[in-house]
């Protein structure tokens, strides 16, 4: 197969600064884990099985961050081991602002803290920069609120030292955007959005697309409310696929400028997900999955 016929590149390309990436990518956060609580630690070699099929299935945009691990396996790690060196199209995206120490205790960086969590995946990862770095607002997983501009503008500054290739943010409102293209160029906002997950996000979706960022939803194959289910699985069937690859299948087409970056341990999952980007949801479709 030539590089433009591999399967992650049937949903097309959008670039994220200087970088240029399929729209299906990966999320690494459920590598390290074999459980939602991350107490049970996957098996090693299937984690690095997935990972090696997603680049020879054309994935070249990889979610990742040094707090995601588990007892036994760490996310970035396991990138490590099972791609290094690197492709030259590989893009690797992180997050910094929220961590977890050794223990596993979330804690969350002053902005003179920064610099040792972009380091801490540098080391990881074993690269002498990060494609993109996403600032993400909020500890945890609740919704950020607040200014950003002392935090992005630390990571505006590691960007100019050549740490940093690319600037995003995560887990934000509109406001936050704003607050950061004042400081920096944004190439990516991402946020938790799905079908029936976040859709006050919609308006923010628009906004990106008005600005040339990209949207990075992640959970966006995430279920919920009866009624849509049944509606994806109508959908489904006529198309032959799963209720996930409709809902990633929906995803993509909220915009040319929206990524999906769903995660796996499994490789038949992978597989799937990689697949889905090859669906193209009618009109019918579309206003058979309206939420609301």
């Amino acid at each position: 197969m030539t590089p433009t016929a591999l399967p992650a590149a049937a949903a097309g390309t959008w670039p994220l600064g200087s970088l240029t990436v399929n729209r299906i990518g990966f999320g690494a956060m459920r590598l390290p884990a074999a459980d939602p609580g991350g107490a049970v630690s996957r098996d090693r070699a299937a984690s690095i099985a997935v990972l090696r099929r997603a680049v020879e299935l054309g994935v070249n945009h990889i979610d990742t961050a040094a707090f995601y691990f588990s007892p036994l396996r760490s996310a970035n790690e396991l990138i490590n081991s099972a791609l290094a060196p690197y492709g030259d199209d590989l893009v690797l995206t992180t997050k910094v602002g929220p961590g977890r120490d050794p223990s596993g205790e979330w804690v969350h960086a002053r902005p003179d803290q920064l610099r040792g969590q972009v380091e801490e995946n540098l080391r990881q990862l074993g690269r002498d920069h990060i494609d993109v770095v996403n600032l993400r607002i909020g500890g945890g997983l609740e919704r950020g609120t607040g200014p950003i501009s002392e935090h992005f503008g630390a990571l505006s500054e590691l960007r100019d030292a050549g740490l940093i290739r690319e600037l995003g943010i995560s887990n934000v409102g509109p406001e936050h955007l704003a607050e950061a293209q004042a400081i920096a160029p944004v190439v990516c906002v991402q946020n938790q959005y799905g079908l029936t997950a976040r859709r006050e996000d919609d308006e923010l979706v628009r906004l990106c697309g008005a600005h040339g960022v990209a949207f990075v939803p992640f959970f966006a194959v995430a279920s919920g409310q009866n009624g849509v289910e049944e509606q994806v699985a109508k959908v489904a069937e006529r198309h032959g696929a799963t209720s996930a690859q409709i809902r990633l299948a929906w995803t993509l087409a909220q915009g040319e400028h929206v990524l999906a970056i769903p995660g796996t341990g499994d490789v038949g999952h992978l597989e799937q997900n990689v697949a889905a980007g090859a669906l193209r949801l009618t009109e019918q479709d579309l206003a058979e999955l309206t939420v609301g």
